[in-house]
């Protein structure tokens, strides 16, 4: 649950940020906000998924994998949206990286938990 926290308060925090930015508050707001909301929903999802016993490192990769290609398709959809709007796209997609690449340092560390929580091999 620790990692979940940390997910969820960093979304909150670079959401924060974002409000800040002055003129191109929205597309940062948006950028944050998407990043945020699928790095939470990537770190719960994969705590729920590698309960219990069997191959647990597996499934959490796998739900990594799909919110990596969920984040894919939603970054281009804001990017088109944030473009079409008239709004800053850097804002936007700076807002969107920045957090995604501190989102896959907490999702790394969480499947480093698991890989530890296994046992002796021997």
């Amino acid at each position: 649950m620790k990692h979940q926290t940390v997910a969820a308060l960093t979304a909150v925090a670079f959401i924060g940020a974002a409000l800040l930015t002055g003129a191109h508050r929205r597309g940062a707001v948006v950028g944050a906000t998407v990043s945020g909301l699928t790095g939470v929903g990537s770190i719960f999802a994969m705590g729920r998924f590698a309960r219990g016993g069997g191959k647990v490192v597996q499934r959490a990769l796998a739900v990594m994998a799909v919110a990596f290609l969920v984040r894919i398709v939603l970054v281009a959809l804001g990017t088109f949206a944030i473009v079409r709007a008239g709004e800053s796209v850097v804002a936007f997609v700076a807002a969107f990286f920045i957090p995604y690449f501190v989102f896959s340092a907490i999702e790394g560390a969480f499947l480093n938990t698991l890989n530890r929580g296994t046992g002796p091999i021997a």
